[in-house]
């Protein structure tokens, strides 16, 4: 007898917020997977782009969506055109009845479709554009004569999400809110992670099955509850949360475009689909793929995972990406407001000469510049029960991942490449100083320098800009120091002359 013939899949939006979290879950599934991509350039930055096939074209150019779908079993529809002007609707409904009978011309085996789950009684003239043409998207497909399946979910937790994002920036940034009404509102989130495992397990569905499922997390929240407990997992203090009767959906979102990062022209059709009550009316979904041994994930936990998903890029060996992080693809303004002062210079001299330099910093080696602001700064944190500037390091010249240096500890070394130090300061934020050493495309030693901030709350923000303006004195001043020393280093394993004062040393 013959072994099952692997699934073969086709991912429209493998670019997007779900597709390019579906591509790998669809890989390690045993797939084989084909994307259709309008740009292939943005593919470059997914660690599994060499494993999948590529087709380019628009989801709106019927011989592209041909090719696209030849030879598929199971085609993932995940585009939609929302915040993409006046005329999304007309092009959203074109390119579904596009891809609908191209997939049955194709014998597709079952398209799935992941749209926006709608209130029970409201007529669909009365939902919000976005929504209505959503529901309109899957309506299409399901008329199309392949089976489907129409995932409807509402708030999807997980970074990089546009939901999460307004969600994580109104909280962060705003201790006290007069809020729409809107916030009242009862919503039924679901963690990336389970989107992800109902996507994948969808191509298990008898094929006699072609319908909507509604989709959603254990818990059943207000908006203003998401907040709250939003607040809790990042370990800032209470909001406090005033809703009002008189914002409109329109003044609602040019108030979210104003206090966070998500785009005006998406923010308000997120907005405008929180009018109304978008909770799961049926769980039939799980009859087909079984739920998880300790059920769907739980609000706090999805929110935990998604705020897990911060602090510095790393590298293979360091992180294996999760649902809930951010990825190379998501938008600009997705993730955690992250502040970076980031500098870089030529040396002339050989990188090894240079690493001597970066991993002897710290204790008696001293910071590199402005030794009065790093004893300042390390005597505050000791008054209000931090580190302070009292530990030193472990030994004189070499460092291991862990080690305290002062008032920072080792997070990442890779020894004549990388130094990422992270900061053990009484900080409204998490702080990271990371020193690199590279060539440039010329063959020149260079030093790049970053110094990264994740600020808590309002006061995380208001710290960055107070001492931002000595940033060129401090940071600048240790880039200068760095590499002039390096410059100046003959031999390996020369002691280097403190630049700390002899007073502060401990």
């Amino acid at each position: 007898m013959s072994p099952p013939r692997e699934t073969r899949c086709l991912v429209v939006g493998a670019t997007g917020y779900i597709g390019g979290r579906l591509m790998p879950e669809l890989l390690a599934a045993g797939h084989r997977v084909r994307c259709l991509v309008r740009s292939p350039d943005k593919l470059r930055a997914h660690g599994w782009v060499d494993r999948v096939d590529a087709v380019l074209g628009d989801v709106l150019d019927p011989g592209a969506v041909e090719r696209a779908l030849r030879d598929v079993d199971v085609a993932y529809y995940l585009v939609h055109s929302i915040g993409g002007g006046p005329d999304f609707e007309a092009r959203d409904r074109r390119a579904a009845r596009i891809f609908g009978t191209r997939a049955r011309d194709a014998g597709v085996r079952r398209i799935v479709y992941l749209g926006g789950l709608t209130p029970a009684g409201v007529p669909e003239r009365e939902l919000s554009p976005h929504l209505r043409s959503r529901t309109e998207v899957g309506r299409l497909l399901l008329a199309s004569g392949v089976p489907t399946a129409v995932l409807r979910a509402a708030v999807v937790i997980g970074s990089g999400s546009a939901s999460f994002e307004m969600l994580r920036h109104l909280t962060e940034r705003l201790p006290a809110m007069v809020t729409p009404s809107w916030v009242r509102t009862r919503v039924q989130p679901i963690a990336i992670a389970d989107v992800l495992r109902l996507l994948v397990g969808c191509d298990r569905l008898p094929d006699d099955v072609s319908r909507p499922f509604d989709i959603g997390g254990p818990d059943v929240v207000t908006y203003e509850e998401m907040m709250r407990r939003y607040a809790r997992q990042a370990g800032l203090a209470r909001r406090l949360i005033v809703p009002v009767p008189v914002l409109t959906p329109r003044l609602s979102s040019l108030w979210v475009g104003l206090v966070t990062p998500v785009p005006g022209p998406l923010a308000r059709p997120l907005v405008e689909s929180l009018r109304h009550e978008v909770v799961c009316h049926e769980r039939d979904i799980e009859r087909y793929v079984p739920r998880p041994a300790g059920g769907p994930v739980g609000l706090d936990a999805a929110i935990g995972a998604a705020l897990a998903a911060v602090g510095p890029a790393r590298g293979p060996a360091e992180h294996a990406a999760r649902p809930a992080d951010a990825m190379p693809s998501d938008p600009g303004w997705a993730g955690a407001s992250r502040y970076v002062d980031a500098r870089e210079r030529i040396v002339d001299a050989s990188p090894q000469a240079l690493w001597r330099v970066i991993e002897a910093i710290g204790g008696d080696t001293g910071w590199y510049s402005a030794p009065l602001a790093w004893t300042v700064r390390g005597w505050l944190d000791r008054l209000f029960g931090g580190a302070g500037g009292r530990r030193g390091r472990p030994h004189p010249t070499r460092l291991a991942r862990g080690d305290p240096v002062d008032f920072w500890r080792v997070d990442a070394l890779e020894r004549g490449r990388l130094l990422r130090l992270r900061a053990e300061l009484r900080l409204p934020g998490d702080a990271w100083l990371e020193l690199r050493v590279d060539r440039d495309p010329q063959g020149r030693t260079r030093y790049r320098q970053r110094a990264l901030f994740l600020p808590h709350g309002l006061l995380g923000h208001a710290y960055w800009w107070s001492i931002s303006p000595f940033h060129a004195w401090v940071f600048g001043g240790m880039v200068r120091t760095i590499a002039s020393r390096a410059e100046g280093e003959s031999g390996a394993g020369r002691t280097l002359p403190s630049l700390r004062p002899a007073r502060e040393r401990m």
